[in-house]
Order: structure tokens, then C-alpha cells, then sequence
């Protein structure tokens, strides 16, 4: 018997939703095919975006959405995807497969799609071939109100009020794609960029973001702190000029050269990659010490902005594309990676899980007219009883399992939320791929009145697929009792449970 020990009057930190956000690049099919497909398209759409797709976004209750990269926003140069789409420049995409990239989806079908889906809206700006102007000029075109070149140009493509941009981003993977910096050289041009992304509405102010580290890159995290914390007196200027710096990190079984199967792979395989999911903690606490030490009251969060799984893509498919399959294995990865979140939502405020549809760990597949969502998208819509709650107090005495000493993982894995309406939320995973575990929770100082449980369950490889697009989906779980301040039930191997606790 393992016990839950759950502590309903003591909570720790509010959830934002952007906890769950999500990635769309123009990689691959995530943008063509994926949520786009052009007004005159045989399949359903409403202004070009696939019906099929919003619909189930919605549905995940999706909370924020990440554009146009990744790689790709460093070689974006907006003004190219504005105005008539016919005359609109076409270009190379060199990051991701060398294909045509024509413009078709830009700025205004970016704001229309997170219009239809209801989320707010994380632009990132292209440091690593853009100008200062061009970043500045993009910021007044999006939220200028008055009367302007950009407002007016604007107006002129057929948007009369400006949108509202919640997150910008200065540049991406600054260490990397977005061009090879070093963090000194870095924290100066980000100070330089930032100055001019403009705050022309006070009342819907752009939190905007600094590059952060990749993994463990700890020196990166405090060059950046250190250069963007000048103290004038008492007073810091600007508060550091951020409101969040971002963390990357990807699970991948082995390593670049050979990542693994997203479908093929042993019991070893499996314990390999949850444990190097759990490397996502490590990497959190770490940066948090070090933003702790600048920013005690974490007004600046820690923005997971790029996190997920990365296999082998599919056999067929096109390698700069990231196509690959999605199974129980990456449920549990997305629920280990997002308690983890729950369980530092003091210090983390965003998430954004690479990538939306058909690339890398997506909660979507299309194919044509076909639309599949993947036992990922589950478990986010799972996930979202937590979106705005309040994180509780919880402890498991859980116990390590896997097949060798240097790839052990609990054998659950939980985080405990209060919401708005006074329910309590659980979400639970068995990390066993053949045990089933008898749990206890106890509820201190409550008493339960209502008890209602939910479970995505599988074999290690289950997955669906456009043939069987139903062998992987989140199902009522009767199974389970309650009496006083206790719950009680078994939770099957290989599977997250969601219970909702009245009291």
C-alpha cells in the first residue's frame, strides 16, 4: 500500500495556465497541414484553420501558444507574411529541411488562430538576422492603437484594432541556432533589443523574455542575471528588464546522433527515458537557486518555453520534418514533466511543450483530412483541472524501480492542486510498466464528500494511429472509494489518474 498524504489547508503557490502551454513552428507540417490549410481548402476550416484542430485545442483548454519559433524566428523577417497572400516573399527554410516557406501563415493568421482557440499570444522576435528597428516596428504593428506607419500599414492589411501580444520573446536559443552567442555578448543585446519593444498599452502589458539556458548551462543563467541586474541606488532599473528567462531541455533516450524509437523500444528503454525526464528537475531547482539569489520575491519566472521528447523520426518521413509517433511513454513524460512544474509553479509562470501537431512530442497527428490526437493530448487534458489552482501540500511514499541502478524512477509520481470551486485535484502516474499499485490518500483536515476519478491507461507502446485512432484515450475509473478524510484504489500500470475530491 503506498499513502498520499495530502495537506488541504497549507498551499504553496498559484498555477499559472501558461504551465501547459504549447510550441507551434514552422517545422515540418505542425503549421501547413497541422492548423493551417488556406481558406480554399476542401478540408473544414474557419479562415483557413482546420475546424478538426481548433476544436480539440479547445477542448485541452490550450493557454497559451508559442510563434513562429524556435529556429526558424531568427530567420523570420515578419513584413514577409503580411499583406496579399499572392504577392507575399517566399523563402528557403534552412533549418528545417530546406523546404519553401511561403508566407502564407503570418502575423494576422498567427492572431486569428489564437483568436479562434481562445489563448493568449508568446511572439518571439528575430535577433539573430533582425534589426532592432524591425523588432520595434513588428511591436507597433501588433499593438499600437494610435496613428503610426506600422498602425496604419496595419490597418491597411485588414486589422483595424491592434491584438494584444502577452509574451515577447528577445531571440531564441542565442547559444545556438539564434547565433552562437556567448552570454555576455548576449545580455548586452537583449538589453539593447528589449528598449525598444514598446509598451504602447498599459493596460495589456507584453511580458517580455530573455534567452535562458540550455539544461545545465548554470554560467548562462548567471551572466544573465548579473548583466541584466544593474542597480542604480536602491532602485533596479526596469527590475532586471525581463519578466521571464527561458529553459530548454529535451528528453532523448540516448543521445544526438541515435535518439531511439518512439515506438520500438524494452522495459530498459522505457526507465532510460523517464529517468532522464527527471533531469528536468535538477535543471529547474538549479536555475531557481541562482534567480533566487537576484530575484528572492520571483517576480522574473522561469520559463520552460521548449521541453519534450525526441526520437528517431518516423521511417519515410522527411528528418527535417520531426515527425514521430506518440505513446503511453510520452503521457507519462508529459505528466512527470508538468507535476514537476505544479511542484515549482513558484519559480515557473510558462511551459511550452514542443510541438503542438505533427512534430516532435505533439498532442495532434493529421494526415489529409484525417486528425488523431495522441495519448499526450490526454494527458494535458488531464492536466488542465490545474490551470489557475492553487498547489497543495503532498507527499508519496513511493519506492524506486527500472532495471539498473543509473536509470531508477519513482513508482509514482504525483502533484495536488485546490481550485477555484474548492475541489481538490490529484493527478497520479504509475512509472511501472507491469505493476499495479494499491494507493491510500489521506486528505488532512477535510472531510469528503464526492469522489470522481479518470484514467489514461496502456500497454508501454500503445499509440493511436489514423487506422485506430482510439486504442489510447483518458476513460471513467469506478474502481475507487473514499470514507472520512481517505480515498482508496488501485492504479493500473503504465497510466495517469486525475481524481476531483469534493469536500
Amino acid at each position: 500500500m503506498y499513502n498520499l498524504f495530502i495537506n488541504t489547508g497549507k498551499e504553496l503557490g498559484h498555477i499559472n495556465p501558461e504551465i501547459q502551454g504549447h510550441f507551434s513552428e514552422h517545422l515540418g507540417r505542425c503549421i501547413y497541414e497541422g492548423v493551417y490549410v488556406g481558406e480554399n481548402s476542401d478540408i473544414p476550416n474557419t479562415n483557413g484553420m482546420r475546424n478538426d484542430v481548433v476544436e480539440a485545442l479547445k477542448e485541452m483548454k490550450i493557454p497559451v501558444l508559442r510563434w513562429p519559433g524556435g529556429c526558424f524566428a531568427d530567420e523570420y523577417h515578419w513584413k514577409d507574411g503580411i499583406g496579399p497572400k499572392e504577392s507575399r516573399k517566399k523563402m528557403v527554410n534552412t533549418n528545417w529541411g530546406g523546404v519553401t516557406e511561403d508566407n502564407s501563415f503570418g502575423t494576422h493568421e498567427f492572431m486569428e488562430l489564437a483568436e479562434q482557440l481562445g489563448c493568449k499570444t508568446y511572439v518571439n522576435g528575430n535577433v539573430g538576422s533582425g534589426t532592432v528597428r524591425e523588432m520595434s516596428e513588428w511591436v507597433e504593428y501588433m499593438t499600437f492603437d494610435g496613428v503610426s506607419p506600422m498602425a496604419d500599414l496595419r490597418r491597411a492589411n485588414g486589422r483595424e484594432k491592434p491584438w494584444t501580444v502577452d509574451y515577447f520573446a528577445v531571440g531564441n536559443e542565442t547559444w545556438g541556432c539564434g547565433g552562437n552567442m556567448v552570454p555576455e555578448y548576449y545580455a548586452n543585446l537583449y538589453k539593447h533589443y528589449q528598449s525598444f519593444v514598446k509598451q504602447y498599452n498599459p493596460d495589456k502589458k507584453i511580458k517580455k523574455l530573455a534567452v535562458g539556458p540550455t539544461d545545465k548551462d548554470y554560467n548562462w543563467t548567471e551572466t544573465m542575471l548579473h548583466e541584466c541586474f544593474r542597480q542604480q541606488g536602491s532602485f533596479p532599473q526596469n527590475f532586471g528588464y525581463m519578466d521571464g528567462l527561458t529553459l530548454h531541455y529535451y528528453t532523448i533516450p540516448y543521445d544526438w546522433d541515435h535518439k531511439g524509437s518512439a515506438t520500438k523500444f524494452s522495459d530498459k528503454e522505457w526507465y532510460m527515458t523517464l529517468a532522464k525526464t527527471f533531469a528536468m528537475e535538477e535543471f529547474i531547482e538549479k536555475h531557481s537557486a541562482i534567480m533566487d539569489r537576484y530575484d528572492p520575491d520571483c517576480r522574473i519566472g522561469l520559463m520552460v518555453d521548449e521541453w519534450g521528447t525526441w526520437y528517431d523520426v518516423e521511417e519515410g518521413t522527411n528528418p527535417g520534418f520531426l515527425y514521430q509517433q506518440n505513446t503511453i511513454r510520452d503521457a507519462l513524460i508529459a505528466c512527470i514533466n508538468l507535476n514537476i512544474f505544479n511542484k515549482h509553479c513558484k519559480r515557473v509562470k510558462m511551459a511550452n511543450i514542443a510541438q503542438l501537431v505533427n512534430v516532435l512530442q505533439a498532442v495532434i497527428l493529421t494526415e489529409g483530412d484525417k486528425m488523431v490526437k495522441t495519448p499526450t493530448y490526454y494527458a494535458f487534458k488531464m492536466f488542465s483541472c490545474h490551470q489557475d489552482g492553487e498547489l497543495l501540500e503532498s507527499s508519496l511514499n513511493s519506492t524506486k524501480i527500472g532495471l539498473e541502478d543509473e536509470y531508477m524512477v519513482p513508482n509514482l509520481h504525483e502533484s495536488v492542486s485546490k481550485g477555484k470551486d474548492g475541489k481538490i485535484h490529484i493527478t497520479l502516474g504509475n512509472l511501472s510498466c507491469t505493476d499495479a499499485y494499491d494507493v491510500a490518500s489521506t486528505l488532512m483536515g477535510a472531510d469528503i464528500k464526492s469522489v470522481k476519478a479518470t484514467v489514461l491507461a496502456g500497454k508501454m507502446d500503445d499509440h493511436n494511429t489514423f487506422d485506430q485512432p482510439d486504442v489510447v484515450f483518458e476513460k471513467a475509473f469506478d474502481d475507487i472509494s473514499f470514507e472520512g478524510d481517505k480515498i482508496s484504489f488501485k492504479i493500473p500500470a503504465s497510466s495517469i489518474m486525475h481524481v476531483e475530491v469534493g469536500i
